[in-house]
């Protein structure tokens, strides 16, 4: 047990937070406008929470970039393009259409399709019989 928990006390780096980690911006627009985009990127960490909600160490990094490109006066837009370089498009809540993410968009058509395409076939038989 001593092991294990030796292992997890480790798991935090021993670096400062990153500035705008947890602080917010002085201008209230551009806090707005960081905020509304940490609310649409994914944490890496956690997977089911933004940056803007989780309390993984990585997260709070993401949020420290994002407020100090949108200080540095870089639109949202900007920011979430260099982020989707930077960490791949699965930190973004909705990812741009390309080829590495084609099947995020397609699938849900497709399953739905296949699944009125069974729907029907199903009701035909039993009007068959």
């Amino acid at each position: 047990m001593a092991l294990l928990a030796a292992g997890t006390a480790g798991a935090d780096s021993t670096q400062p937070a990153a500035p705008y980690a947890n602080r917010q911006l002085e201008d209230p627009r551009q806090e707005a406008r960081a905020k509304a985009l940490m609310e649409e990127l994914r944490c890496l960490v956690c997977q089911g929470q933004s940056i803007a909600d989780s309390d993984a160490e990585l997260a709070g990094d993401m949020r420290g970039l994002v407020r100090e490109r949108i200080k540095a006066g870089e639109s949202p837009a900007d920011v979430r393009a260099w982020l989707i370089e930077r960490y791949g498009s699965w930190v973004s809540y909705a990812p741009p259409f390309g080829a590495d993410t084609a099947l995020l968009w397609i699938a849900p058509a497709v399953l739905l399709l296949v699944g009125g395409w069974l729907a029907s076939q199903r009701l035909r038989r039993r009007r068959r019989r």
